[in-house]
This record gives C-alpha cells, structure tokens and sequence, in this order.
C-alpha cells in the first residue's frame, strides 16, 4: 500500500540521503542500451519509435548519454551544470533546449536530463512507500536563471527507492505545487549485478497523453573510442558494440 511522506523531516538527513543518491545515481561505466518509446496518446492513434542510448560519466559526475532515434541524434549532458546538444538537418550540431521532444514523443531532453535531482534549494518530506516499497521523498526547487522546459515549473518532486537508491517518480509541480507532468519507475533489470532501469513511464497529467519508454538489451563495462561524447563528433557514425557483450531484456 502507498502511503505519503509526512512533510516533517530531519532536513540534515535529508542532505545526506540526496548527497549519496547523487553520488550513486545513473549505470556505472560504459555502456550502450537499445530502447523503444511507446507513444499513448489519450486521443489518436499509438506509434513505436526506436532508439540506441551510448552512456559514460561526464566530467562533472552526472550520466552523459548519447542517443539516435530515427536518423536524428542528441547529446545529453546531466550533472550540476547540464547541457544537451543535437544535430540538424544539414549535420550540423546545435544546442538543444530542455523542452525538445525526442523523436517526436511525449519524452523531452528534460526528462532524460534530470536537472533538478542536482538542485540544491530542496525539502526533504521524510519517509514513505510507493508500491509497498520504503521511499524518500524531497521536493527540489530551480535555482535562480534556470529556464524551464515550459512555463511556470515551481518545483519537482522525487520519490527515490531506500533500498536501491534508485528513482521511483518525478512530478513536476506547476505553478499552483501541483503535478503536471510525472515520470514512474515500472520495472528494474539486474545485468552483471548492475540494476538496470527496463520500463518508465512518462505522464503529461493535464492532457493524459503518456509515453512508455523501454530498454529491450544492454551492453556494459564498454571501451568507447576517443571523442565518442564530443559535441562536435555528434553526427559521425555511432561505435560497434560488440556482440558477445549484449544481454536481451
């Protein structure tokens, strides 16, 4: 049964918990993931996209991830100080802003970026379940020129797994504190003892429009040539993974 935080907690605990989540979060190494986005609209049709992740650690601790979908492709740099790059239709590599759809889905760079997990201005709500597993929860505000993926963000609320330290949800709260949009955890993955996110869900609460993202294989402990994650390198052919490496989900 799912039960709310109670909204007082010891907010030095709470900075020790974000601090070792930050620390642990995203998949050690390298690696390479294969994925699909479901698209679900609540009027309209459902289409599947397809896609490749190629991941490492960027150089200020937060995931950089390299994706293609559809011949288009984006460089997404999570992290205290993010970034996020993509390519055009002439090849040429351009900045990408957090609002940006990939593959024209209900996922944006926002979503995969995760900025705010690196916020500092945050409360943390205390202990509760989500699924009948024991949660924190803290809520996370922008800090000062932070330009929102779309107006009047005020906040996002975590939910983060005790046990694994993993991300459970994301709502992101509107202008009034009220969700908006949410990003779920279905399904986690062991591969080489490595959980693995396997199905997310992301929810655009006002519309009820929703997007399943699902890796189907990974590849870890990967050797990526010099330059893989560059900006500038964006456009050139993506790296072989080899075979032997790859686990089917």
């Amino acid at each position: 049964m799912d039960r709310a935080a109670s909204g007082k907690a010891d907010q030095e605990e709470g900075a020790r918990i974000l601090a070792e989540f930050r620390r642990n979060t995203g998949v050690g190494g390298n690696y390479w993931m294969s994925f699909e986005l479901r698209v679900m609209p609540r009027k309209g049709s459902e289409r599947t996209v397809t896609g490749t992740l190629l991941g490492t650690r960027g150089e200020s601790g937060g995931p950089l991830s390299r994706l293609t979908i559809e011949g288009k492709n984006w460089l997404i740099e999570s992290g205290p100080q993010p970034h996020a790059w993509t390519t055009g239709s002439n090849g040429e590599v351009n900045p990408a802003s957090g609002g940006e759809a990939l593959g024209g889905t209900g996922v944006t760079v926002f979503d995969l970026q995760m900025p705010f997990l690196y916020w500092s201005d945050f409360t943390y709500e205390g202990q509760g379940k989500v699924r009948g597993r024991p949660t924190h929860s803290f809520v996370l505000r922008p800090p000062p020129g932070f330009v929102p993926p779309e107006p009047g963000l005020t906040g996002v609320r975590v939910v983060i797994d005790q046990q694994f330290s993993a991300l459970v949800q994301a709502e992101v709260l509107g202008a009034k504190g009220t969700a908006e949009r949410s990003i779920a955890l279905l399904d986690l993955k062991l591969v080489n003892e490595q959980p693995l996110v396997k199905s997310v869900d992301i929810r655009d609460l006002r519309t009820r429009d929703k997007t399943r993202l699902t890796f189907t294989a990974a590849a870890l402990g990967i050797e990526w040539p010099a330059g893989t994650f560059l900006p500038e390198n964006l456009g050139q052919p993506l790296p072989s993974v080899p075979p032997a490496k790859v686990v089917r989900f």
